[in-house]
């Protein structure tokens, strides 16, 4: 387990934004940072980051937190996992006391997965450069390709002997539980060896760690498979994964483009010659998610297609997909029979780089071009291109964009603009009415009305954000008391005081706490209180990083904020009459304190006439019904002058 001081100096050391800005492409908005969210698919960015407050929030599908909640939910990593992630990128000496019996026992089983693929890539790896086999077979088929050996190690390459249940062994001999070593394709369902006399590729997720691997034989028969790979498992989802992307996230960003190639050895050899933005989808056919992948970090990508004109026009069918998630495609088509690897070897890297660059072409106008010549002077066929350009076209979402687009391919298909617009909007109201149906269908029978009141919705359905709940009784006051207490407890009530603001709010409510509707606010008002009374302030990341989800989102809520303040002092201007919104906590908690007391005051007010008229009616009871009668107006007093001080009316 470890450590508490060790976990504070974690939480004092990391940076919100530069944890995030590992996986997701982020841009100064004023005193936050914005970018495209890595939870949910969107094409307007909504996902927040505040580095002052050190916390993320996306406004579209609710989820928020801080580092370390980050990595629990990108990575789905466990508490621990995420806090050594953290203390690894920071350097940060981790402290540990020894664990229980039970804690080893209930540990995760993706915790397992990962440790066992790492200790076989440390053992693929060493059969590489350490076996006789490894070194003549396997050592000399990376080197023809001409990669180094810094190369071979930062990629994890390595090499499965003939034998055939030697790594097998070898796992169990180190206790490696061989039901895990099944389920991650590493051991056969007869205790064989999976992968045998073939050169390995490790398959990294966006944090590093090794989740699959694909092993690719040396043998010239052709009934044995070129390539197998691990099978899909809990840590490995291939339509989910791009190889390289890990080695290549921060160059993505940097030259704001992505290079996708179709194999692992091209990756390895762009790589090696500097072209350190390559990925690659490994053989499969571009998928929503690598394609959300990319978006993170560019809304840029370029797709090298090897010299098979066959090829291309197949893999072109697919990229529609790229444009419905509005990114930029352009292509390159290599020349006959050459690939990236190849090519590159061939011509050296400044070549390759002018070649890429004289020779990419957008994706539709590539697409046009191509379908255009194969249909000649073919009226019927040049009707079909129109089609299919149009339903190209219709993908994509920004409108501008779509016009431009229109333009062009009229002007390269010798068709009026009026056609192109009439055409693709056909096609689009006939997907929205598609859409509409699906979502229809997808509906369950009954639906609650108070549920379907509370979504926000898209047209046909689609919800962009959680449901709000339901408010009742003095919630709104009970909140705002609660977000005053979180937002600004620490400060100092006034400038020349050493009240602080959670210290007036905890006085001023205290004993209100065992009265408040909600029951969310009260534990977390509880959860100050004790804070408070232990320290003298209150902990803001023991709300943001609560195990307690509802506590976590609420105090985020608080502290989060989807609009930006204008920077006056920065344009030389300044409040006139009151602080800015950021260092107002004085005029907010006081007035917050009012309201909340106001409406606390007015439930007590209803709560002593139902006693006033029980005890009018009960023989026996004057002495009561006297106290009350003056209990009622003193607090209806107080209530009054609070009226007056809000400049509110009330009728009682």
């Amino acid at each position: 387990m470890i450590k508490q001081n060790t976990i504070e100096q974690i939480m004092a050391t990391v940076k919100v934004e530069e944890v995030i800005e590992d996986f997701v492409s982020l841009k100064r908005r004023g005193v936050n940072m914005i970018g495209n969210c890595p939870f949910h698919d969107e094409k307007t960015p909504s996902f927040t980051v505040s580095p002052a407050k050190n916390i993320y929030k996306c406004f579209g599908c609710g989820k928020a937190g801080d580092s370390v909640r980050f990595m629990m939910d990108h990575d789905a990593m466990s508490y621990p996992e995420s806090l050594r992630y953290l203390a690894n990128k920071y350097n940060i000496e981790i402290e540990e006391t020894v664990n229980t019996a039970e804690e080893l026992a209930v540990k995760e089983v993706t915790t397992s997965y990962y440790i066992i693929n790492e200790f076989a890539q440390s053992y693929f790896n060493n059969s590489l450069f350490n076996t006789n086999e490894g070194k003549s077979v396997g050592l000399s088929y990376f080197k023809d390709r001409g990669y180094n050996e810094s190369i071979i190690k930062k990629f994890g390459l390595g090499f499965t002997t003939s034998d055939k249940n030697d790594f097998t062994k070898t796992a169990i001999s180190k206790q490696y539980n061989i039901e895990f070593l099944k389920k991650l394709g590493l051991t056969s369902q007869y205790d064989n060896d999976f992968f045998r006399s073939r050169v390995m590729f490790t398959i990294h997720n966006l944090s590093g760690k090794v989740i699959a691997f694909a092993g690719r034989t040396l043998s010239q028969d052709k009934k044995t498979p070129k390539y197998i790979n691990s099978p899909e498992t809990d840590i490995y989802n291939k339509r989910k994964v791009l190889y390289g992307l890990y080695f290549a996230k921060q160059s993505i960003r940097k030259e704001d483009e992505c290079i996708m190639v179709e194999g692992y050895t091209d990756v390895i050899t762009l790589h090696q010659y500097g072209v350190d933005n390559a990925v690659a989808s490994s053989g499969t056919s571009l998928t929503v998610e690598q394609i959300n992948l990319v978006k993170r970090y560019t809304p840029n990508i370029k797709i090298i297609y090897d010299g098979d004109a066959a090829g291309v026009k197949a893999a072109l069918r697919g990229l529609d997909l790229v444009l419905e998630q509005d990114m930029n495609v352009r292509l390159v088509m290599l020349p006959d029979g050459e690939d990236p690897d190849s090519y590159l070897k061939k011509v050296g890297i400044e070549e390759f780089r002018k070649y890429l660059k004289e020779k990419e072409q957008d994706f539709l106008f590539f697409k046009t071009n191509l379908l255009l010549a194969e249909a000649g002077d073919d009226p019927i066929r040049k009707s079909k291109v129109l089609k299919d350009i149009v339903q190209s076209i219709a993908k994509i979402p920004d409108n501008i964009k779509k016009q431009l687009y229109i333009q062009k391919c009229s002007t390269m298909m010798g068709i009026s603009e009026e056609i192109l617009i009439g055409e693709t909007n056909k096609v689009i109201k006939a997907n929205q009415k598609q859409q509409h149906f699906r979502n229809k269908r997808d509906q369950p029978n009954h639906v609650d009305d108070s549920t379907f009141l509370n979504q926000k919705t898209q047209p046909y359905g689609t919800q962009i954000g959680p449901a709000k709940q339901v408010v009742t009784g003095d919630d709104y006051q009970e909140k705002d008391v609660l977000r005053i207490l979180i937002s600004h407890g620490n400060l100092p009530l006034k400038d020349d005081s050493e009240m602080l603001v959670c210290a007036f709010i905890i006085d001023s409510v205290k004993d209100e706490i065992q009265h408040f509707d909600n029951e969310l606010v009260k534990t977390m008002f509880t959860m100050a209180i004790e804070q408070f009374n232990a320290n003298g302030k209150i902990d803001i990341n023991a709300f943001t990083s609560s195990n307690d989800e509802q506590v976590r989102l609420l105090a985020i809520d608080f502290l989060a904020d989807p609009y930006i303040y204008a920077s006056w002092e920065e344009k030389g201007l300044q409040f006139q009459t009151q602080k800015d919104p950021e260092n107002n906590q004085e005029k907010d908690a006081i007035q917050s304190i009012k309201r909340f007391l106001f409406r606390k005051q007015g439930k007590r007010i209803d709560q002593l006439e139902i006693k006033i008229k029980e005890l009018s009616v009960t023989p026996g009871s004057e002495l009561d019904l006297i106290r009350y009668i003056k209990a009622y107006r003193i607090v209806q007093t107080q209530r009054t002058k609070m009226a007056e001080e809000l400049g509110s009316v009330f009728l009682k």
